[in-house]
């Protein structure tokens, strides 16, 4: 029995602004689902199903139109200008063999104590690009930073991946450090301070 959300859409017979508009205010999002050399298929699903799926980052679902069920994976998601409703999304089919290259984010776990001490958290990702089946893709990947001391740094070999999921990003690359601040600008060595002229 599949783990991933269920989506029961119903088919979408008009396209355009205002046929989306009219399913918004019946509490349903406007969707298209594409791929495998199949055509594209336009469908509208509740709202409150949906919104739920979105807000813990899960990408793969079993979607159902018509008593027919495939996996998908949820792709480009169209909010409003405010963020407050979907206007739009877009679904890939996928085969549950299948394997995927896509961006999964990274999400930091505990507090580091070099942050505490009064150091700066640097994170120059938030994401990284995976290689797993489908099946296997992880919602997110947690970076444990509970230990991270000032001055020191999380390299991708330091995590710890979801079975069958690889990075192609190099070992030693630096996911988040810890930069200790400054304390004023130093004088480069040979120079002197300057001091006001004696009168």
């Amino acid at each position: 029995m599949s783990n991933d959300p269920k989506l029961v859409a119903e088919p979408r017979e008009s396209a355009g602004t205002s046929s989306a508009r009219r399913l918004r205010k019946m509490g349903r999002t406007p969707g298209n689902i594409y791929g495998h050399k199949q055509d594209a298929v336009a469908f509208s699903i509740k709202s409150d199903v949906l919104i739920p799926i979105l807000k813990t980052g899960h990408k793969v679902v079993d979607f159902e139109l018509g008593g027919k069920e495939e996996k998908a994976i949820i792709q480009d998601v169209q909010w409003d200008t405010f963020s407050k409703y979907i206007q739009h999304f877009d679904l890939l089919r996928v085969d549950a063999d299948e394997r995927v290259h896509v961006e999964v984010a990274l999400s930091l776990k505990g507090t580091s104590p070099g942050v505490l001490g009064g150091g700066i958290l640097e994170q120059p990702r938030h994401s990284i690009p995976v290689d797993c089946p489908v099946i296997r893709l992880p919602d997110k990947i947690e970076v444990k930073i509970g230990a991270l001391e000032m001055g020191e740094s999380i390299h991708v070999s330091d995590l710890e991946l979801p079975p069958e999921v690889t990075t192609s990003l190099p070992p030693g690359e630096v996911l988040v450090h810890i930069v200790i601040p400054k304390k004023g600008v130093e004088i480069e060595e040979g120079e002197e301070e300057e001091t006001p002229a004696a009168e």
